[in-house]
């Protein structure tokens, strides 16, 4: 009987081992495409089954009880596939290429668009160039980012602000407001992408809690073009950029040249309170700074050739030229005792100005070793030069005292250089890849101080308060990583290992501070995928954050008679330790988070009171911990309306040692949101509006607590003369909200200050497309005889 039954199931064994067919997703470039949604109907058109291709494009097709199925593909990005299939006859992997959905219409090439925000099993990649906000410069978008927040001028990620920026994987190597300033004169149009890497894998730098890379669109455009742009800037004061950007690409050779000139009035308003408990005095200073700049330049060029079908070569140059920015600022400090009267004030009046130079060039060089694997050579220098020159001019009325004069003159200057050399090695086949390389990084920096203060009314320079500060740092780095994909399953494992060798030399008093360690740093990542499109994610990272150069310079540095600036030469570098679980369906994203930082450096004030200096340095915490969770959501309502939703939510503790040397603990539960919603007003033109609410609830930093602030938006774009030329409007900080006040109050530290960074602003830019801008038809580059044999 038993073998009657074999015999009757038999066939139907033999069916379902053809059930079995193994598919691969590609595009016309022979890139494997991961997370394409692939859907199964039968004869009678109903669905069957919903696939989804892992991160080397494969799906598997297993399971289907009928014979002739239909596989239909609709992505966004690509035209519409169909295919009918006879599952008894396919007996070959299936090959799936997809196509762009392009047309030319007066030569303005339009394609169909990506999802704005896409997860990937170790980063969020936010797809700048479908976005509104392309018309704005690179500050303005990161800030806009989703998984990104900006509290008084500060980027951070999930509530840390130890981020490493990049562009095109290639490390910035400058902080604070030489950052911002290069961002915001890097144009939107020019980037593609926005990769938010919460957990970076082991083949970038280890430093930083998250990395924040600029992807820059590449030249795919056959023939010549170009584009004008300008942009008006009206907030307190106006402010203006314009320049030009050149494109060429013929057969093999492709280059890219762009010059933009900046120039404007930047303004800040401050007034920073310190109460003393000891006299019962309270000090009362209105800052409101004016700077201009009258030519901030910034030069890009880059060149690639491909020397065959195998071998590739790129050089690239960017730099940014600020010869002077100067001012006067005007302070004056009331001075209120214990009945709240004035009984002193002093006004002090800042004359200055400064300098910045930065000059990067890259190498890259990629050599294809056969159809599986390729090395790759990168070799970057960076250059940083810096000079601030100040003339402090002090006139002080104290109780009890004559009135008098007090002046000093302060000139800083410093110069930092970065080079390193990396190897980089890709093995990848259809369910592995393997990821293996190292780097060896030197930078060296110099910095001087001089100070001179009057004396019988001469100038005269003062050893004691002058300065020279020379570092020197060694980096040699080997990683290696490896990647599987069986299918509805990915994982994803790497190691790190770093050797550091640190010295750095002060002058005054003399003392040399000498380091050297290795450092291992696991990453680990694993992501599953449900048959019904349900993403779940795990990674784990370890990172270091290492200070920024410059606040390694134990020079004071003097805003005024009383108060000042000094780095500590002996900063530790921060351990940092992320768990990040996500989850992520139909464009809904969540990621629950955990942050562990042992020893984080970060800037905070403290007053002393025998000498009534409020004193601004970095400085090593105890530890620091957070827990939240973040969400982003994009809402297509209709096909002219969206609307895009960033939450994050989070719990942040700081533990540090006061003044009084005694542990502390500042905690908050933080809130951030942005939410925006945008409308195609007209189709043909690609006319759009966009409405935007940032809000970001009481946070922490280290002995500081910052208010609340908020800020809302709207941004119009629209093409006119058959879309060659754009036209922009932008309004900022619509209702003056973003004002910030940070405070510390804690044993005998009584002291806040108001912020306020003149965000409230209009902006209207244009940009005029001329030379070829539609992408024709090229004759494909017959292969070298290298390809031929791999």
């Amino acid at each position: 009987m038993y073998k009657f039954f074999l015999f009757l199931c038999f066939p139907i064994f033999m069916f379902s081992q053809k059930q079995k067919i193994e598919g691969t997703v590609s595009n016309a470039q022979n890139e494997k495409l991961s997370l394409v949604s692939i859907e199964v109907y039968n004869s009678q058109n109903i669905l069957l089954k919903t696939l989804m291709t892992n991160e080397n494009g494969v799906f598997m097709l297993e399971g289907i009880p009928e014979n002739s199925v239909k596989l239909v593909i609709k992505d966004l990005e690509y035209s519409k596939f169909e295919k009918d299939l006879d599952l008894e006859k396919q007996n070959q992997p299936l090959l799936i290429v997809l196509k762009k959905d392009i047309q030319d219409i007066q030569e303005v090439v339009m394609t169909k668009q990506k999802p704005l925000v896409k997860r990937k099993i170790d980063r969020l990649e936010f797809n700048v160039e479908n976005s509104n906000i392309s018309s704005l410069n690179a500050w303005e978008i990161l800030k806009k980012t989703p998984g990104v927040t900006s509290s008084n001028d500060v980027l951070a990620i999930k509530g840390s602000q130890s981020i490493l920026v990049t562009i095109n994987d290639k490390k910035i190597m400058l902080t604070g407001d030489e950052l911002k300033n290069l961002l915001e004169n890097t144009q939107g149009s020019d980037m593609k992408s926005v990769e938010v890497i919460t957990n970076p894998p082991a083949k970038y730098e280890a430093s930083g809690s998250a990395v924040l890379n600029i992807v820059l669109k590449k030249n795919k455009i056959e023939g010549y073009r170009g584009i004008l742009s300008s942009k008006y800037v009206q907030s307190q004061y106006a402010k203006g950029v314009a320049g030009i950007s050149q494109y060429y690409k013929k057969d093999k050779l492709s280059v890219m040249g762009s010059y933009y000139r900046g120039t404007g009035t930047y303004y800040r308003e401050g007034t920073d309170y310190v109460n003393y408990i000891e006299d019962q005095q309270r000090w009362v200073s209105t800052m409101n700074r004016k700077d201009q700049n009258k030519s901030q330049n910034t030069l890009n060029f880059n060149v690639e050739y491909e020397i065959d079908s195998l071998t590739n070569v790129s050089l690239n140059y960017s730099g940014s030229f600020n010869p002077k920015s100067f001012g006067t600022y005007n302070v004056p400090t009331l001075i209120y005792n214990s009945q709240d009267v004035v009984e002193s004030n002093y006004t002090t009046i800042n004359d200055h100005h400064s300098r910045t130079i930065n000059n990067t060039v890259s190498f890259q060089a990629d050599r294809k070793l056969n159809k599986k694997s390729k090395l790759t050579w990168t070799n970057y220098f960076a250059g940083n030069n810096n000079q601030k020159y100040q003339n402090v001019l002090t006139y002080l009325d104290f109780v009890n005292q004559s009135p008098k004069e007090n002046n000093f003159v302060t000139n800083n200057k410093s110069d930092v250089q970065l080079y390193s050399t990396q190897f980089d090695y890709q093995w990848k086949n259809d369910k592995w890849e393997l990821e293996s390389g190292s780097k060896y990084s030197f930078v060296k920096t110099s910095s001087q101080l001089d100070f001179s203060d009057n004396e019988n009314e001469q100038l005269q320079y003062r050893a004691d308060k002058s300065n020279v500060f020379d570092y020197k740092e060694h980096n040699f780095a080997l990683y290696s990583s490896l990647s599987y994909n069986p299918g509805k399953w990915n994982f994803k494992a790497g190691l790190r290992a770093e050797k550091t060798d640190l010295e750095g030399v002060v002058s005054e008093p003399y003392e040399v501070n000498k380091n050297n360690y290795w450092k291992l740093f696991p990453t680990l990542y694993a992501q599953y995928t449900t048959e019904g499109n349900h993403q779940f994610g795990l990674s784990y990272g370890k990172r270091i954050s290492r200070p920024s150069y410059s606040w390694l310079n134990p020079a004071k540095s003097y805003y005024n008679l009383f108060s000042y600036f000094q780095g500590d030469p002996k900063l530790k570098a921060t351990i940092i330790h992320n768990l990040n679980f996500t989850y992520t369906w139909k464009e809904w994203n969540l990621d629950f988070y955990y942050r562990k930082e042992i020893a984080p450096s970060m800037e905070i004030s403290y007053q002393e009171p025998s000498n009534n200096n409020l004193i601004y340095h970095y400085t090593n915490i105890e530890k620091g911990q957070a827990y939240g969770l973040s969400v982003y959501k994009n809402f297509q309502i209709k096909p002219w309306w969206s609307l895009s939703v960033s939450e994050n939510i989070e719990h942040n503790e700081n533990y540090f040692i006061g003044i009084d040397d005694l542990l502390y603990k500042n905690k908050v539960w933080n809130f951030a949101s942005d939410v925006s919603t945008s409308f195609t007003l007209q189709k043909s033109s690609d006319w759009k509006l966009e409405v935007g609410h940032r809000y970001n609830s009481p946070a922490i930093q280290g002995t500081f607590r910052i208010s609340s602030s908020s800020a809302t938006y709207l941004v119009m774009n629209k093409k006119f003369f058959n879309k060659k030329l754009e036209g922009s409007l932008m309004f900022n900080d619509i209702f003056k909200t973003s004002k910030e006040k940070v405070s510390t109050k804690y044993g005998n530290q009584d002291n806040y200050f108001l912020d306020y960074r003149d965000t409230q602003n209009f902006i209207i830019s244009l940009k005029f497309n001329f030379g070829n801008q539609a992408v024709k038809n090229v004759k494909a580059i017959k292969k070298a005889d290298e390809q031929d044999r791999m």
